[in-house]
């Protein structure tokens, strides 16, 4: 089962259709607050959804499940992407965090890790040993751009503080991820939150 929660139509439409196609159940809410209000009675299941809604935001849905003690797996969605809100979402324990347009492959490997999560496949120990096994194979500045991105620091802003050029940070950034054997932002970000990386109040 996948709840869909989507101001757009269009969007709910398309993923809805894609995802029937692939051999999934799917529910779409147009609000997080009529999802909010359907939840308690709803099939447990993967929940896509958009971070800018009217009323009430994707991160606040995601925070009053959290409040809730809802422990669905949560996929954001988001047609403007930056490192601040791809930070709160993954500290609030999203999945993944998806651009929009997406890649159907994309979206079919977030949620099938979300249902890795919910199957309760992912064990938080070993997680974080392995997290701290990759983050100890690069370099200390590798590390230092790493913790700035988990802080939700930007390119410009990490350069600064380090005193290095934007462009260093950007080449870091790259090394960083090709050492941690990553393609997206997101997946880097979740190896430094199991480690530990980054301030608690970012």
């Amino acid at each position: 089962m996948i709840h869909i929660v989507d101001d757009e139509d269009a969007i709910r439409r398309s993923a809805g259709f894609m995802l029937k196609t692939a051999g999934y159940a799917v529910s779409t809410y147009a609000s997080g607050g009529a999802f909010l209000r359907e939840v308690r009675h709803v099939e447990a299941g993967c929940i896509l959804l958009d971070v800018r809604m009217p009323e009430m935001d994707g991160l606040e849905v995601q925070q009053a499940l959290l409040d809730r003690g809802i422990a669905m797996p949560v996929i954001i969605l988001t047609g403007h992407g930056d490192i601040a809100i791809a930070v709160r979402a993954m500290k609030a324990g999203a999945v993944e965090f998806i651009e929009k347009p997406f890649e159907k492959a994309t979206l079919l490997a977030a949620i099938t890790a979300g249902f890795d999560r919910l199957d309760g496949l992912g064990r938080r120990s070993e997680k974080a040993l392995e997290a701290a096994v990759l983050i100890a194979g690069l370099t200390s500045r590798e590390q230092d751009v790493l913790k700035g991105l988990a802080d939700g620091l930007p390119n410009k802003t990490i350069a600064f503080d380090l005193g290095i050029s934007p462009r260093t940070v950007e080449v870091h950034r790259a090394n960083l991820m090709t050492k941690l054997g990553v393609r997206s932002l997101s997946d880097a970000l979740r190896i430094a939150f199991a480690a530990n990386l980054g301030s608690a109040e970012s």
